[in-house]
């Protein structure tokens, strides 16, 4: 098994292959790094490289470590971490000039236990400065989509998603705050988990007792999201809200039959402009699914309200993660970063308590929702991947977007339920642009989500997947 024939694998193979002894993780390493240097000039997925950390890590390994090559472990697989988390001695900028230099001393608790569990990162994926749903900054660039390099990977984690299409890893964190990890999913054609909050730990850098923002893992298929959940599940006394993860992993309870499915269906959730090509590809999906023999209602939780709701939630986060370093380092930070934690500061102790009560009120709809359905479907983005040339999405199919996250409220409406999430893929438009579904589960129901989402991949059975090589000439940074 060469340099040109790894890539190709999927991490559940390559993990695999790796226990066994057939491939060494420096085998493994050395395969990641051949494929980095022969796409990701084409892409700029992972501009920040920890090639040599990655193979001394591979040449201590253990193989008697339980942690590393037992049930849970990832046995030397090559990863990608988001810029947005910390890697011991590595450069993490989290696409801001004003950290372009900064090495944190340590990985931060997100890292740490997949590195425990024997997972190897290799680069650091591209991010938007901050946050966003578009993966460009002034310090390492733009990330192309590989399925159209022209066209955006999404965001914020979009360079975790591109290098998983172009099959640089079989691996990435992700983190999710309105759809950071979703929506980069669906725009790249692989699959991503939003979990509970508290599965996965979080990193000191995050507000302890938020509950908004999570992080998750991002693979090419719903078996290898589990198998990166289980490496990253667990508890951390950096994370206040993080527990031990359930005796049984993830992955075995993929093995159990998923019983029958009860869908609720929405391409909008009643209250977001979702294009035409978009609810063309979605609903012809879900039909699929009907015609496997799935019980699809049209029954949404009603969402009115959720919108402004995240929107005040979002801004008092960002102020309270972002506030002094707006005042010390205003002129380094990108004006809509700005706009958003100056929103923080204009909350109401009255708008305050509307959204909690919104998301309070919420909770007990989606209660009363899965007391008679599984799960819940919509879009993982209201548009296909856009042109990478511009900041944002402006308007979907004639409908303003009044800011730059608006064009994906449709995932920052589902964070509000605190229920687990995947992106799936589910098809391409015309012009060959991938499309995604979340999923949503009940809350802490991954292991039933996970199972039922493995089900509905093999139902859906896509006739083109990742990984694929780049296509076409990325395009230059917005304005």
């Amino acid at each position: 098994m060469g340099d040109d024939t790894f890539w190709t694998l999927s991490a559940v193979e390559a993990v695999k292959a790796l226990k066994a002894g057939e491939v060494s993780p420096r085998d493994a390493v050395e395969a990641a790094i051949a494929r980095i240097e022969a796409v990701d000039g084409a892409v700029n997925a992972l501009p920040i490289h920890c090639f040599e950390r990655a193979l001394d890590q591979a040449e201590r390994l253990d193989r008697t470590d339980p942690e590393a090559f037992g049930p849970r472990g990832l046995a030397g697989l090559p990863i990608a971490v988001k810029d947005y988390n910390d890697v011991g001695g590595v450069r993490t900028t989290y696409g801001s000039p004003i950290f372009a230099g900064n090495v944190p001393a340590r990985s931060d608790a997100t890292v740490a236990q997949l590195e425990r569990r024997g997972a190897l990162p290799i680069a650091k994926s591209n991010v938007p400065e901050w946050a966003g749903g578009h993966t460009f900054n002034p310090v390492n660039g733009i990330t192309g989509n590989p399925w159209d390099l022209s066209r955006s990977a999404g965001g914020s984690s979009g360079g975790s998603a591109a290098a998983l299409a172009s099959g640089q890893v079989a691996l990435a964190t992700g983190n999710d705050l309105g759809g950071s990890l979703r929506t980069p999913a669906g725009l790249n054609g692989v699959v991503g988990m939003r979990p509970s909050p508290g599965v996965v730990p979080r990193g000191q850098r995050l507000q302890a007792f938020d509950t908004l923002w999570v992080e998750g893992p991002m693979a090419r298929t719903v078996r290898d999201v589990a198998l990166m959940l289980d490496a990253g599940a667990g508890f951390s006394p950096e994370d206040p809200l993080s527990f031990d993860p359930p005796a049984e992993t993830f992955q075995a309870a993929l093995d159990r039959p998923a019983g029958p499915i009860r869908i609720g269906f929405s391409p909008d959730l009643g209250i977001v402009p979702v294009a035409a090509d978009v609810r063309d590809v979605a609903g012809k999906a879900v039909a699929a699914l009907t015609s496997a023999g799935y019980d699809v209602t049209d029954d949404t939780p009603d969402f009115t309200g959720v919108l402004s709701a995240f929107q005040t939630l979002r801004g008092v986060l960002l102020g309270t993660m972002m506030g002094d370093l707006l005042a010390q380092h205003r002129d380094a930070i990108h004006e809509d970063i700005i706009g958003n934690v100056e929103r923080g500061y204009q909350v109401t102790p009255d708008s305050l308590f509307a959204a909690e009560r919104s998301r309070w009120h919420l909770a007990q709809r989606m209660s009363a929702f899965f007391e008679t359905h599984d799960m819940l479907i919509c879009p993982s983005a209201s548009i296909a991947a856009f042109p990478g040339d511009w900041r944002y999405v402006t308007e979907i199919d004639g409908q303003p977007c009044e800011t730059y996250i608006d064009w994906f409220a449709i995932t920052f409406a589902i964070t509000m339920t605190a229920c687990p999430v995947i992106a799936l893929p589910c098809g391409v438009t015309p012009d060959g642009l991938p499309v995604g579904l979340q999923l949503v589960g009940r809350p802490r129901g991954e292991a039933d989500l996970l199972r039922n989402a493995a089900a509905i991949e093999d139902a859906l059975n896509l006739p083109t997947k990742t990984p694929i090589n780049p296509r076409g000439t990325r395009a230059a940074m917005p304005d």
